[in-house]
């Protein structure tokens, strides 16, 4: 396997699957209909699964672990935080404000997770201020 070409294809589904969720989001603030449909219910869940299987399959061909990578336990960590949120902003906020507030702290965790993977710093956007 290519590491060029895993990496390409773990960006690649990162950013599909940011805007999947942007827009699920704003379906499910607007409380639209179109949240409901098969393939919303479905796509995001391959895309993601191929974003998780490209970053482990990155990670063991560079043998980078988490216990030795303070930045990759970073991703982790705004991994785990993200889903909760996300779930959140997608099914489980009462309101349509708590889904909205959810959604952009979804976002910022997200970017906070590109820019500890682009730095390889768990201050991720912040490691060179």
């Amino acid at each position: 396997m290519d590491y060029s070409l895993i990496k390409q294809l773990h960006i690649t589904a990162a950013a599909l699957s940011l805007a999947l969720f942007s827009l699920r989001a704003w379906w499910s603030v607007r409380e639209s209909p179109r949240r409901r449909q098969r393939w919303v219910k479905v796509l995001p869940h391959l895309i993601d699964t191929v974003l998780l299987a490209a970053g482990i399959t990155l990670m063991v061909m560079s043998k980078a672990w988490p216990t030795q990578q303070p930045w990759l336990a970073a991703k982790l960590i705004g991994l785990v935080a993200y889903i909760v949120v996300g779930t959140l902003a997608i099914k489980r906020g009462r309101t349509a404000t708590l889904r909205a507030v959810a959604s952009l702290v979804a976002i910022v965790i997200f970017l906070y997770i590109v820019g500890a993977a682009m730095n390889h710093h768990p201050l991720s956007w912040l490691a060179g201020v």
